[in-house]
């Protein structure tokens, strides 16, 4: 299906919000302020009969902030997840961050804590923001939990990203490993895989794209470099097997679909139990939108069922 409408009335919004810049700064700060008004439509998103709290962990860095989403009644799981962002902007109450955490805790039923880990820039580099995951990771496996519920962990984009490569420490190391993991769009893959010719014709709807300029700043400043990155910085290189049963949502209209599809092939490959759903009309970032279409509903289900399993 073609573009969604309210993704291209967004795009033809944000073109004439910043058509009066004249320079990259300015441009940016457009930008920003644009989206900003997105994030107060879901500021005072209906937390009814979810218990909302912000706290702060101890970290290898410092404190590490959190906020945790608890619903009434028995808790039926965990899932620790992660906004996106590039690994440079983003923040607990982004959408992706507050309104995929409040759903997912209320459509499930389980403890949901999202993640303030650091963001890169600023001297902040790999493996900096995994070891903010990590920690909160054994954090909340050491949390009063009912015995034997599942405990998975779950991210967006870059926050994707951040989730495996935190899924891949906990299978190598002594922390307790995750029954499942949840992927929104991921950033695994550098180089980023190509997308077929056919994808690449249609992509030309969408005005603002991951370039190879773009792809490469973000690493650049995540990692501090582009060459001899680190096999779990952008784990689509790292070794796979082992990983508990994987769901990925990927967007139709996203120049990282190709990373999240070949993800999929190289977990199925190892012998990873894995499921995607392709939001349909969608472009990178769907979640990062209040769950009023049919799609970015559809994703937040997705989820919620394998933390049902």
């Amino acid at each position: 299906m073609p573009v969604d409408p309210y993704f291209t009335d967004m795009f033809r919004g944000l073109a004439e919000a910043t058509a009066p810049a004249e320079t990259d700064e300015e441009r940016e700060a457009l930008t920003e302020a644009f989206f900003e008004e997105f994030k107060a439509e879901t500021a005072d998103w209906d937390t009814t009969g979810i218990s909302v709290e912000d706290t702060a962990i101890d970290g290898p860095h410092g404190p590490i902030p959190l906020r945790t989403y608890r619903p009434e009644g028995t808790v039926n799981g965990a899932l620790l997840w992660m906004h996106g962002g590039g690994f440079l902007h983003g923040d607990l109450d982004m959408p992706e961050g507050h309104v995929v955490s409040l759903e997912l805790a209320r459509r499930a039923g389980v403890l949901v804590v999202s993640v303030d880990y650091r963001l890169a820039g600023d001297g902040v580099y790999y493996p900096v923001p995994i070891d903010d995951v990590h920690t909160a990771w054994d954090w909340l496996c050491g949390q009063d939990l009912p015995a034997g519920v599942p405990i998975a962990i779950g991210g967006a984009s870059a926050g994707g990203a951040l989730a495996l490569s935190t899924a891949l420490r906990a299978r190598d190391t002594d922390s307790r490993p995750a029954d499942a993991l949840l992927l929104a769009y991921p950033f695994a893959h550098f180089p980023n895989p190509v997308l077929s010719a056919a994808m690449s014709a249609e992509m030309a709807a969408v005005p603002f794209r991951f370039d190879t300029d773009g792809i490469e700043h973000m690493v650049r400043n995540y990692v501090g470099r582009i060459s001899d990155v680190p096999p779990d910085a952008l784990p689509g290189a790292a070794r796979l097997d082992g990983l508990p049963s994987t769901r990925i949502v990927v967007s139709e209209y996203d120049d990282l679909r190709a990373s999240a599809e070949l993800l999929e092939r190289q977990l199925s490959e190892v012998g990873v139990p894995v499921e995607s759903y392709l939001a349909p009309g969608m472009v990178h970032g769907h979640l990062n939108h209040a769950p009023i279409l049919a799609p970015i509903e559809a994703s937040l289900d997705f989820f919620a069922k394998a933390l049902h399993a």
